[in-house]
């Protein structure tokens, strides 16, 4: 088989995946340096084979690939390696590949992504994520129990995918006091990361001493200074002909930058709300900085929750109009949440925006229409108090069951 391209950032576990299938298949997985996540997966040729943007995305023989367990699935499928011995067995390899991400990941999703800065911190929210990891250890200890591997007696795609799934949960978060329940869950994963073949692509795997501490968001390093032009290259730019088509045109401005000030930081205030608690430090901070004047508030509430079906494909939907709202990142900021569970969820949220009509912008985003945007009036105390409900995702919340949140900023 020839070589697979894998694009992605630096040490990606969901890339670990099918590094991990090749070293079992044979094949050779490459992972092209130079990856720049919100620069190179936002290029026209990556979005021309790669059209959700998202990584790991994979350049194959046959064709491009996105989604981590499908690369995966590709290398071993074309080996003919890691996927069962019977229809039976390839069936629980597809079975434990669907509980990975639609079990596992979320919960350890909840509670890593607030210690590093991509959601807020909420003390309650981390605490039932933990709760949540621990339930859905508890169903893989009983499962393992009398096993070595999940499918048949040999490493199988469904170890592989769901071994790095539970890497940061083991590494990162989870100490010792609170493994030691999962016995036949540890004894498994140790014998994984153990294999040969995972340890050329992972290394030594350490279990968790002690949880991370939360990170701050990392900031993109300023732009070195562009060194003077040479007088002659200066001089002949003041000659320039106006009409020269080779001449550069003045960039039009966006009509949101030409808004009267505002005293609101908007930068100030997503950074404020990635590193701090957020009810109440931050919801105060808030409230003392919020320019009704320069900014407005919107409910978003999906049109078609009746039709919605697994959790997982609703965060897709959430996912998905958040990448379509990319040029819009400096202007607004938005928590939406989604409640239920599978086949009877929902997605609702609130957005903060420049200006106090919604950006004209709105209108190139191609799934604005399947939402109903609503004005906040934040004179109302019990508007205001869910507004800071979805702030913080905890309270009330209109008595809907809270399952995910998702933040745009």
């Amino acid at each position: 088989m020839s070589a697979i391209k894998v694009h992605s950032y630096p040490a990606n576990p969901r890339v670990a995946k099918a590094q991990i299938a090749a070293e079992y298949a044979k094949s050779e997985v490459t992972v092209p340096e130079g990856f720049q996540m919100g620069s190179t997966n936002k290029s026209a040729d990556f979005l021309a084979k790669f059209p959700f943007g998202k990584v790991p995305a994979a350049e194959t023989a046959d064709g491009p690939l996105f989604e981590s367990n499908a690369i995966a699935y590709y290398v071993a499928v074309k080996a003919g390696v890691l996927l069962g011995a019977n229809a039976y067995e390839q069936a629980q390899v597809i079975q434990w590949l669907s509980v990975a991400d639609n079990e596992v990941l979320p919960p350890i999703s909840a509670w890593y992504y607030p210690l590093m800065g991509y959601a807020p911190m909420n003390e309650q929210a981390i605490k039932k994520a933990k709760e949540d990891c621990k339930k859905v250890l508890a169903v893989l200890d009983k499962a393992l129990a009398s096993k070595t591997f999940l499918v048949g007696e040999r490493v199988s795609l469904a170890d592989i995918v769901l071994s790095c799934t539970l890497l940061n949960l083991f590494t990162k978060l989870m100490e010792e006091k609170d493994r030691e329940p999962f016995v036949h869950v540890l004894r498994w994963f140790q014998t994984c990361v153990n294999q040969p073949a995972f340890k050329r692509v992972l290394g030594n795997v350490s279990l968790c001493s002690v949880t991370m501490a939360p990170q701050a968001k990392p900031t993109p390093a300023a732009k070195p200074a562009v060194a003077a032009a040479a007088p002659a290259a200066a001089a002949a730019s003041t000659n320039v002909d106006e009409d020269d088509e080779d001449a550069p045109k003045p960039k039009q401005k966006n009509p949101l930058d030409l808004l009267p000030p505002t005293k609101f930081n908007l930068e100030e205030w997503k950074r404020f709300y990635s590193n701090n608690d957020t009810r109440p430090t931050a919801i105060d901070w808030f409230w003392q900085n919020y320019d009704p004047e320069g900014y407005s508030i919107w409910r978003v509430d999906y049109k078609y929750n009746d039709e919605l079906t697994l959790i997982f494909m609703t965060c897709n939907l959430v996912n998905g109009l958040f990448q379509r709202m990319d040029h819009l990142r400096k202007y607004s900021f938005g928590s939406m949440i989604i409640f239920g569970e599978d086949r009877k969820n929902e997605i609702h949220g609130m957005f903060i925006f420049r200006g106090k009509e919604l950006p004209p912008q709105m209108e190139d985003v191609a799934d604005f229409d399947s939402y109903t945007w609503t004005r906040v009036d934040i004179a109302d105390p019990k508007m205001k108090e869910l507004f800071n409900d979805y702030l913080a995702w905890d309270g009330d919340l209109e008595g809907k069951a809270f399952n995910q949140g998702k933040i745009f900023k």
